[in-house]
């Protein structure tokens, strides 16, 4: 049976936040010169606050906020490695992002495949950055639908049937619309109601589970009684032979983000190099919110809350329908609804951006206009969302998991060309070329042989670790690349002696 107040609650939140974007165009208002700079990243020209909403928005995902959790109720501590992960991800960010900033500005890039392709005068280098981009990043915005699908299942609404399709298409195609007038203005402006309502709700939440469950000493012995139940052992502790591959998954988990296309995106909104480091230095106020959050994981388990069988992301939402009236919770589930509009549309801006600057225009139409570059990127944009539904209704959200997984294998493999090309030219394009190829291959394998787990063995005298497989996988693309760069330069040199 529906409950009525909560689905009021929850479609006010949702109609609220769609109304919002129609103030998107204040951002700004001068609209006489269509072009990918102004559609795609706001004209450059988003300040302190707004740059830190949109990062935060855009890093921090619906599918995050419950799928961290989801692994907590289900793993333990081991989940927790999401928290060092986005720590690590502030310094990382703080470093790297001003200085590609300045660079794209200065030159006039507008993706990481542009630097590429400016910077070591390679049009194939900068193809392969792009289409990993946008690889990496379809099953990601296909994530965010998993995350709305698992709101819909808590409030009631079967995660497969006609009704929750038609709630998530009618969800996202209130963002196709306004996506499509107002470019990234429309996440920029969703963020705002996005950090409100997430802060506001992880408040009320934590403060509702402490008074409900008792204090955090209660809740904790409560969670680990069900969990030692659960899967016979104490998982709220790391073991020792826990901590390789938790700090190989923070590690790796953040030098991978920085270089997706929708967080460039967010980072090249920016008004300039010093806007970037004001934002990124308070980017540790959603970690903090995601911390709560993963510890709610810990809540569910002590609430004794049951998920569907392959559903753990569900463990917040229903501890937040058991928990909260049903007014206040439609507002909570509304606004972890809201949390997956902003990075959805974000990704979707960025891989149509990656599309038409790296693919379109440099192998199809070098002559497009700005216009038409901004005409197709809106029309690649829509598909974009639309084969991301189509891919959550067509297969097993297993499947869009497992995708996933791979992203984040495969977008770490571009750090050498992009990262590392901020501050050095010497690796050869084609070596880089290679040593991409090699971590490609090496990293899929390796989940694949796994069974689709981002750990992999690794074999020591007398013990056997685990490591994350995209980190390994980057590790050996990085020294192929290094050696692969000496090797030819050595040839140049000779052919060069040779030719004299």
């Amino acid at each position: 049976m529906t409950n009525v107040p909560m689905a009021a609650t929850f479609l006010v939140v949702i109609g609220s936040a769609s109304l919002l974007t129609v103030t998107a165009r204040r951002l700004h208002p001068n609209d006489y010169l269509p072009s990918l700079d102004r559609w795609a990243l706001s004209d450059r020209v988003l300040g302190t606050f707004w740059t830190w909403l949109l990062l935060g928005g855009t890093i921090f995902t619906a599918y995050t906020f419950t799928a961290v959790p989801g692994l907590v109720y289900g793993n333990g501590a081991p989940a927790f490695f999401a928290l060092p992960y986005t720590v690590i991800v502030c310094p990382l960010a703080f470093i790297l992002l001003p200085r590609m900033w300045t660079m794209a500005q200065k030159h006039g890039y507008v993706t990481a495949a542009d630097f590429v392709r400016g910077r070591y005068r390679s049009a194939p280098l900068a193809l392969v950055v792009a289409l990993t981009g946008i690889l990496a990043t379809m099953p990601y915005l296909a994530l965010q639908l998993l995350g709305i699908r698992a709101v819909l299942s808590a409030a009631g609404i079967p995660s497969r049937g006609i009704v929750s399709d038609i709630a998530m298409v009618a969800i996202f195609a209130g963002l196709a619309v306004a996506t499509y007038r107002y470019g990234l203005r429309a996440p920029t402006v969703i963020s705002l109601f996005k950090c409100v309502a997430i802060f506001a709700s992880t408040l009320a939440i934590c403060w509702l589970v402490l008074t409900r469950l008792g204090g955090p000493g209660t809740v904790f012995d409560a969670a680990a009684t069900r969990l030692a139940t659960s899967t016979g052992n104490t998982a709220l502790l790391l073991t020792a032979d826990q901590q390789p591959a938790y700090a190989t998954l923070a590690a790796g988990s953040a030098l991978a983000l920085l270089m997706y296309p929708h967080v460039v995106t967010a980072a090249f909104a920016a008004s300039g190099p010093s806007t970037l480091r004001r934002a990124t230095v308070a980017l540790p106020l959603w970690t903090a919110v995601l911390a709560l959050f993963g510890l709610l994981g810990i809540a569910a388990l002590a609430a004794n809350v049951h998920t569907p069988p392959n559903g753990a992301e569900t463990a917040v939402p229903m501890l937040i329908v058991r928990l909260m009236p049903g007014a206040l919770a439609g507002v909570i589930l509304g606004a972890l609804t809201i949390g997956a509009l902003v990075p959805a549309a974000v990704m979707s801006i960025a891989a149509a951006t990656s599309f038409v600057r790296n693919v379109y225009v440099e192998y199809f139409d070098p002559t497009a206009t700005p216009k038409r570059q901004v005409r197709i990127a809106k029309a690649v944009s829509l598909t974009a969302k639309a084969g991301a539904a189509a891919f959550v209704f067509g297969l097993r959200d297993q499947d869009a998991i497992n995708l996933q997984l791979l992203g984040g294998v495969w977008i770490l493999q571009i750090f050498p060309a992009v990262a590392i090309g901020l501050y050095t030219r010497r690796l050869h394009p084609r070596a880089l070329i290679t040593g991409w190829a090699v971590g490609m291959v090496l990293g899929t394998v390796l989940v694949v042989h796994t069974g689709f787990s981002p750990l992999v063995p690794l074999g020591l005298p007398g013990r056997s670790l685990a490591f994350y497989a995209g980190l390994a996988a980057m590790l050996l693309n990085l020294t192929v690349a290094v050696v692969g760069t000496a090797v030819l330069n050595l040839i140049g040199k000779g052919s060069g002696a040779r030719g004299g």
